[in-house]
């Protein structure tokens, strides 16, 4: 990776970004760092170069506001961070793409410390390393409140994408990462407790499991999703675009001791949290009935006619996950 040059320290001092020009404040959070060799042009021009040898750019963007996907009393700037990137880097995992490069657009009060956009940034900068990836260019703008879009950019490497609409009667479901962590620690951390760790570390960043996605392309599957909103409410996204029904066995679906603990202690049965917890980022998918699943992925269910989604053969009481305005 190239490395562009380090930012002067003639700024960093100030303590808001309203005593930092926009183009000072943009260089401070962007020299430095380093550069993937598919970066031809990063920061600092009209628009970023990105080498396309595929031919194909698969592109996804999410936002991220303050107060409802994060709280800065729960999570540190450098965690926010790392979720915004690994928010946009999943959805791209889910297309079966390798990452290449993010876009990030912040909007913030003029009273924001510049540490504050410093720690997010490095965040961000961070979980985009994890995949060979980085930040190629974006914006900075005055808003009410911190707002921060991300936009990421993948490669196919000459695959097909795996989109949510292939899916066919037959074919077995099976998942890939963590699912319930995020939303049991979102239960903790909203009775105001911050332990177990592990369980409210994962309400602040998710651990994506980035290189299943293209494996699973590789290994066949039909129909893949990120889990962003809950379990059931992502496999329903599969199960209409393909004119499929889809049913999840709960017996197969593992629920880790540390969720039951929690669950026990807060009175939440922690398999609700698994079917229905959003923002852990795992991947669920559709493989063919006598092909191979991969390993790192376990069957949670199958295939058939019809419509929607089932649990153990019946409806699930209740959402099966997050709407936004509902």
């Amino acid at each position: 990776m190239a490395r562009d040059p380090a930012p002067s320290d003639s700024h960093t001092k100030a303590e808001t970004v309203a005593e930092v020009s926009e183009f000072d404040l943009i260089g401070q959070l962007t020299k430095g760092r380093p550069r993937p060799a598919g970066t031809l042009l990063g920061p600092g021009d009209d628009a970023a170069i990105l080498a396309a040898a595929d031919g194909r750019v698969v592109a996804t963007t999410d936002v991220l506001t303050e107060g409802v996907h994060f709280r800065l009393d729960w999570s540190t700037p450098e965690q926010v961070g790392r979720k915004a990137a690994a928010v946009n880097l999943a959805d791209l995992a889910a297309m079966g793409a390798r990452p290449t490069a993010l876009l990030v657009g912040i909007g913030c009060p003029g009273s924001t410390k510049v540490d504050l956009l410093r720690e997010l940034t490095t965040g961000i900068w961070q979980e985009a390393l994890n995949v060979d990836a980085g930040l190629a260019g974006g914006d900075l703008v005055s808003a009410a409140q911190l707002v921060i879009s991300v936009t990421a950019l993948g490669d196919l490497q000459g695959r097909e994408p795996v989109t949510r609409a292939g899916a066919q009667p037959g074919d077995v479901v099976a998942v890939s990462g963590r699912f319930g962590w995020a939303a049991a620690g979102l239960a903790v951390l909203g009775r105001g407790f911050r332990s177990p760790v592990a369980v409210v570390n994962a309400q602040r960043w998710p651990e994506p499991p980035y290189a299943a996605g293209p494996q699973a392309a590789e290994a066949g599957a039909t129909a893949m999703i990120d889990v962003s909103d809950g379990l059931l409410a992502d496999l329903g996204h599969i199960a209409k675009a393909s004119s499929v029904a889809i049913d999840v066995q709960a017996g197969q679906v593992e629920v880790h001791q540390r969720l039951v603990d929690v669950g026990s202690a807060l009175g939440v049965d922690p398999l609700h949290w698994v079917l229905t917890g959003g923002e852990d980022h795992g991947l669920a998918a559709t493989f063919p009935e006598h092909g191979a699943v991969p390993e790192g992925w376990a069957l949670i269910g199958s295939v058939g006619r019809g419509q929607g989604v089932t649990v153990d053969g019946g409806p699930y009481e209740g959402p099966g996950g997050w709407e936004h305005w509902r």
